[in-house]
């Protein structure tokens, strides 16, 4: 199929910018702006890799930045792999490959689209759905590669701060603010809760590394909830918000060294770039991540070639043959994607990997005509939805996670959202009643929402209401109004545009313990292949982990397993003039912290003051977000109440 006839959203080469920065010339790829050779024209490279996942094109980039000819290939006709960002027409033939084991390590993929493409009336290429969606949180080490590695530049970002937790079959916000004014200023909260949750932040953030340590000693292995409710006294609602909102653990018996981590890792991106802890790129996530990459490699002298597969690999000669009929040396490695392994490896991958725990992320995405603003703050586009364990009619074991995104992430139409969740459950029946659930109780909410005014009205009369010193009519009888809205029955549902469900398989823990302490008995970058001569090596599905972390870390391993070394990853110095002017050559003034700046847009940045932001902000990070200054224990009456919560209204 012609690259030009390949249906496929606008690339980031291709589409006009969002923001009014012009980003600089974004370097085009074979086979999506510009067509690819029939043949490959290369006699040799040192390392081959295929697929175009995150993964392998952070690795691909790294190494051509250090002078390694690298042949990239992809046996799609898209860039991504098991990352790619694709349109609903790509999705159905992606379904359809899936469930005749085309693609490794997915399976039951299912889509749904009501009324079919007449009667839903939709335009497939306005959507672009993530098979693995993810976040990023602002402290991140892939972040920070972004900005070294200057592909950011290639890239729009936005910024998401509305963290939401389903209890008592509401969606509550109650601890995701960061500063002492926030959190005294939330009449949800008693000033003994405020006090207690103030006690824990300052512990967390502010906390020498010895008392810390030595605090948590005695809890270390023990579930965080025993830790939270003995030493700072906090109730379930502000546990199950810390824990499995904020902290986006999965299980009920997250340790509470791992929490405390998970905790901290939030509380350290507030105030990086701006009032919010997390990004994500905009018209896609890991998929316009790894294009980003590819962009960079390419630039670095990779050469690229989709629709492409290795169909023989002598480790002797190290002639590796492809379908187009061409054929190369290899010198060193050959690097592959579980989603890409070519059918005469297929025994040697099933015998490498048949020791190690396989892991089941279940997950369900749904377009639905509705913008979602309900969750989200003012001038975002997405938002995080999370149920803890226990919190579902199906009674979740695992957390249900959903990223909420709307069409001002130009991944769906203006008025529309997308709703990926997922859940680790290892049942896959359980996993799916879970997901399913979890959609008819955010449905509800939603049309709930948007049905409370026609409540009022209906469930109200001229008694309910008394009026105000000011004129105005309050409700009097809220017990009413409260019953009405908790036991509200639908009178319509939502408009769906399309429901795609399906389950990925990887060998990386929920936990990512072992991408972070890897042996060759847990991780299957480390394991040798037989008869191989050490010449390849498989790398690691995507986690199920909602973030980034952990993905730099798995591409460390690889790479030094390539070059023996990971002193000289990404230690290139590259050239940025843009980061000091703009396209009419006149400095950049760091913009205020309301404003758009480099690189998050629609609340965020947008272009080349990234960096600068960053180096702007980050002295002041952990003290914006927490102060020091104030006592908390008060309890024997000396000095004003902590705080200043002698002057609020609480």
């Amino acid at each position: 199929m012609s690259f030009a006839r390949t249906e496929r959203r606008k690339s980031m080469a291709e589409r006009r910018p969002s923001t009014i920065y012009t980003p600089p010339v974004i370097p085009h790829l074979a086979g999506l702006e510009k067509p690819q050779d029939q043949y490959l024209k290369i006699n040799n490279c040192d390392v081959l890799i295929l697929g175009t996942g995150l993964q392998e094109s952070i690795l691909a980039a790294s190494l051509s930045w250090q002078g390694t000819q690298v042949l990239h290939i992809d046996n799609n006709n898209y860039y991504g792999d098991s990352c790619s960002t694709l349109t609903i027409e790509q999705m159905k033939k992606w379904c359809l490959d899936v469930n005749n084991n085309k693609i490794h390590h997915f399976q039951d993929a299912q889509i749904y689209i009501p009324g079919g493409k007449l009667n839903n009336q939709y335009q497939s290429k306005d959507y672009g759905i993530d098979l693995t969606p993810k976040i990023m949180f602002c402290q991140s080490d892939l972040l920070s590669l972004l900005i070294k590695s200057r592909v950011y530049r290639y890239l729009e970002f936005q910024s998401l701060s509305n963290f939401h937790v389903f209890e008592n079959d509401d969606f509550q916000q109650k601890v995701n603010a960061t500063t002492k004014q926030d959190i005294f200023t939330d009449k949800s909260l008693s000033l003994v809760t405020k006090r207690n949750l103030m006690k824990f932040l300052k512990f967390l953030l502010l906390d020498s590394e010895q008392d810390y340590k030595s605090r948590i000693k005695p809890y270390k292995d023990q579930p965080i909830q025993q830790f939270l409710q003995q030493e700072f006294k906090l109730e379930d609602p502000q546990i199950n918000e810390l824990v499995y909102s904020i902290g986006l653990s999965y299980k009920e018996q997250t340790t509470t060294k791992e929490a405390l981590i998970r905790i901290k890792r939030f509380l350290s991106s507030f105030d990086v770039y701006g009032k919010f802890p997390c990004m994500v790129s905009k018209f896609g996530g890991p998929g316009e991540l790894s294009q980003g990459f590819c962009r960079s490699a390419a630039v670095a002298g990779t050469t690229y070639k989709l629709n492409t597969q290795l169909t023989d690999f002598d480790p002797t000669t190290k002639i590796a043959h492809f379908d187009d009929g061409s054929h190369i040396k290899i010198n060193e490695k050959v690097i592959i994607s579980p989603t890409q392994i070519p059918k005469f490896l297929q025994s040697s991958y099933d015998k490498i990997s048949e020791n190690l725990q396989p892991y089941f992320v279940t997950r369900l995405v749904t377009v639905v005509r509705r913008d979602c603003k309900e969750w989200m703050s003012g001038n975002e586009s997405s938002a995080i939805v999370v149920f803890p364990p226990h919190s579902l009619p199906t009674d979740n074991q695992s957390s249900v996670q959903v990223i909420i995104q709307n069409g001002g992430s130009g991944v769906c139409p203006d008025g529309q959202a997308i709703w990926f969740s997922n859940t680790v459950e290892q049942d896959l029946n359980r996993a799916k009643a879970d997901l399913e659930s979890a959609f008819e109780k955010m449905e509800a909410s939603l049309l709930r929402e948007a049905s409370s005014e026609e409540i009022v009205n209906d469930m109200l009369n001229d008694n309910d209401f008394v009026m105000s010193e000011q004129g105005t009519p309050i409700v009097a009888n809220s017990f009413k109004l409260g019953s009405s809205l908790v036991n509200f029955v639908p009178k319509e549902k939502l408009e769906i545009v399309c429901k795609l469900g399906y389950v990925e398989k990887t060998f990386v823990n929920p936990n990512l313990s072992n991408i972070f302490k890897p042996t060759s008995d847990n991780n299957i970058v480390l394991k040798d292949v037989q008869d191989a001569n050490n010449e390849i090596i498989f790398m690691n599905m995507p986690s199920s982990e909602l973030s980034y972390d952990g993905i730099i870390t798995d591409v460390k391993s690889i790479y030094q397993r390539i070059t023996g070394t990971t002193d000289d990853f990404f230690d290139v110095d590259f050239e940025d003039e843009e980061d000091e002017y703009d396209i009419n050559n006149q400095p950049v003034v760091p913009p205020k912290r309301s404003s758009v700046v480099g690189g998050i847009v629609g609340g965020g940045t947008s272009g080349t003051n990234l960096a600068a932001l960053r180096e702007q902000q980050h002295a002041t990070s952990n003290e914006n977000a927490i102060d020091s200054d104030d006592d908390m224990d008060d309890d024997q009456g000396r000095g004003p109440e902590p705080f200043g919560a002698d002057e609020m209204e609480l």
